[in-house]
């Protein structure tokens, strides 16, 4: 069984018990968050397409941390003019486990 859901204006194919990287959400470590936007499931072969939404789907999970993604070098430069400029930025992320998938 897997859903595919949004969280946070992002969309994720999540099963049972995985683990999920999601963007930062609201509360704190051990909550318990729902996401009611279900795009998408499927159980036992027979799969569920929502227009654009399944009604009365639902996943829950349980936030396990707060963590930081990996620095990525934002690098400008204007060539002949000695024009440069380095930055770096790591994303803040949610990491939520999937706890259940109900259609």
């Amino acid at each position: 069984m897997y859903a595919i859901v949004n969280i946070a204006g992002k969309q994720f194919k999540v099963t049972k018990d995985q683990f999920v990287y999601a963007p930062k959400l609201a509360g704190d470590a051990g909550a318990s968050v729902e996401f009611d936007q279900v795009l998408l499931a499927e159980a036992n072969g027979t799969v569920s397409v929502g227009a654009p939404l399944l009604a009365g789907a639902k996943v829950s999970g349980k936030i396990l941390d707060h963590v930081k993604g990996d620095k990525v070098i934002v690098f400008k430069k204007k060539r002949r003019k000695g024009y440069k400029k380095k930055n770096g930025h790591r994303q803040d992320f949610t990491k939520v486990m999937i706890e259940s998938i109900t259609l």
